[in-house]
């Protein structure tokens, strides 16, 4: 399983509108993806304009091939780009330990 992890800023006072937005994405769009596993949003507590965004991908090429290159990725950007204070930055991990 890959990890990816988004860092994304937002505008400030986005919040609430953010959050619906960015659910509603990826229950609708990414989550039709092949390879996708699941997600986890964490919002910022001394940064409340910052998000980490986890989603769990069978592989790395589910993500950077299936669905960066397919039109769910316009989909998804149309409904949350909007609220980006700058272009996340994205990166991808492998599982090396984990607990019970």
């Amino acid at each position: 399983m890959i990890l990816e992890l988004a860092d994304i800023r937002i505008h400030p006072g986005q919040n609430a509108a953010f959050e619906e937005a960015i659910q509603r994405a990826l229950k609708t769009v990414i989550r039709e993806v092949k390879g996708f596993q699941g997600y986890e949003i964490n919002r910022g507590i001394e940064s409340t304009e910052r998000y980490l965004l986890q989603i769990f991908w069978d592989t790395l090429e589910d993500h950077t091939v299936g669905f960066r290159q397919s039109p769910a990725f316009a989909q998804w950007r149309a409904i949350v780009g909007p609220f980006f204070a700058g272009a996340p930055v994205v990166e991808h991990f492998d599982l090396v330990a984990k607990s019970v």
